[in-house]
């Protein structure tokens, strides 16, 4: 019987070594991501066709993720996936690289979108090396290595593009998926014990409440998350006379956020207030930055509304993922976690695609307005869903 003490001197070399693999990972994924829409639109692309490349990043999810999830399920291979994953990831950049335009980014996102499918594998193998009861201080330490990788792009970002461009950006992303690469050799996975349930059993869970409930806010969150701090807002902002470094700057403060409000959700002062407080109240600040993005007299006001979206990628994702992840058996986790992530996939593929849709018909202001709208839903399902708990 390993003692508690053992396990921990035998997991955290693993943990960090995940958490800085995590990091190289969504690096890759995400150095060019505040200048997308803005290289898009530079080439001639209108908003429509914008948002059909931004969404194609998540349709590949959203197809990828419950099969990934099942699979990793019966056979218990998390590290063959996490090096596909990473492999790519870098493969991604290659197609923007040797064709910079719409079609190229458009066949990069479909397989930066196929990377991040495997994210099942990081999170569940991550999770692994903690107890049951440590399972939100899990999701805040692996969405805050998440986070801190994307930081360190949009950083890359802010200071290179305005003097190199998209090019190099591109080639940073493919190169930083080296060193995760190499990394990944040194992952220890633990055996996969036990017989494998059948594959209509490991389904049934995707028919859970609470798991449908959660995936539906996480929906509302990525979706709205991509389709504005990702894209649009971008947009607004450089119709407020920003220019490149500007919209960096807009970039790393959300990301900063997100960062410091994720291992902020991993503490023990976010468990005091718990789920039922937090997840309602950053519903909230994510309907307010809607409504506040169109309206921002110039970009001076931009910086302080980034911290409204940032702590929506924070805190809001890390509860709702350790909120949808409670109480499923072990055996079933990766399923669980494919259909959540499918689910929430789907927000990404759809709502930039609307968004953009939106944007060409009735204008930017209008189509944040409809984005604030859905989140106000989802503040309402929140509110509905705890309330109806108490009164249990």
């Amino acid at each position: 019987m390993i003692t508690v003490a053992e396990k921990k001197t035998r997991d955290t070399p693993q943990i960090l070594l995940l958490s800085v693999i995590v990091s190289l990972f969504w690096f890759c994924q995400y150095v060019y991501i505040p200048y997308q829409t803005i290289y898009l639109s530079g080439i001639g692309c209108e908003p429509t066709l914008i948002g059909i490349v931004t969404g194609a990043y998540g349709f590949t999810q959203m197809v990828m993720r419950l099969p990934l999830g099942v699979t990793s399920d019966r056979y218990g291979r998390q590290r063959f996936f996490i090096i596909l994953g990473i492999f790519s990831a870098g493969t991604a950049s290659l197609f923007r690289i040797f064709l910079p335009n719409e079609y190229g980014f458009f066949l990069g996102n479909l397989f930066s979108g196929f990377a991040s499918a495997t994210w099942i594998s990081f999170m569940i193998l991550f999770f692994s090396h903690f107890q049951e009861n440590h399972l939100q201080k899990a999701s805040g330490l692996i969405v805050g290595a998440n986070n801190l990788g994307i930081f360190l792009g949009f950083s890359a970002g802010t200071l290179l593009y305005r003097h190199f461009g998209m090019n190099l950006l591109c080639i940073l992303s493919a190169a930083a998926a080296l060193p995760a690469l190499f990394l990944s050799l040194f992952i220890i996975e633990p055996s996969h014990e036990g017989q494998a349930p059948p594959v209509r059993d490991l389904l049934k869970i995707c028919t859970d409440r609470r798991l449908i409930l959660f995936s539906l806010l996480a929906l509302i969150q990525q979706g709205v998350q991509i389709s504005t701090s990702m894209s649009f807002t971008a947009q607004a902002a450089q119709a407020r006379g920003a220019d490149s470094t500007q919209i960096g700057l807009c970039s790393v403060i959300y990301i900063i956020t997100a960062v410091l409000s994720s291992y902020f959700a991993a503490s023990k002062a976010a468990h005091k207030l718990g789920p039922s407080f937090w997840i309602p109240v950053i519903l909230a600040c994510l309907t307010i930055y809607c409504l506040l993005i169109p309206n921002l007299p110039n970009i001076e006001w931009f910086y302080p509304a980034q911290i409204l979206s940032g702590l929506s990628t924070g805190i809001l994702f890390s509860f709702c993922t350790s909120e949808a992840m409670k109480n499923i058996p072990k055996e079933t986790k990766s399923t669980a976690m494919g259909f959540y992530q499918s689910v929430y996939a789907a927000g990404m593929t759809l709502l930039p695609i609307v968004t953009g849709a939106l944007t060409s018909v009735f204008g930017l202001r209008n189509a944040f307005y409809s984005l604030a709208g859905l989140t106000a839903v989802g503040l309402d399902g929140a509110i509905v869903y705890y309330c109806n708990r108490r009164g249990a």
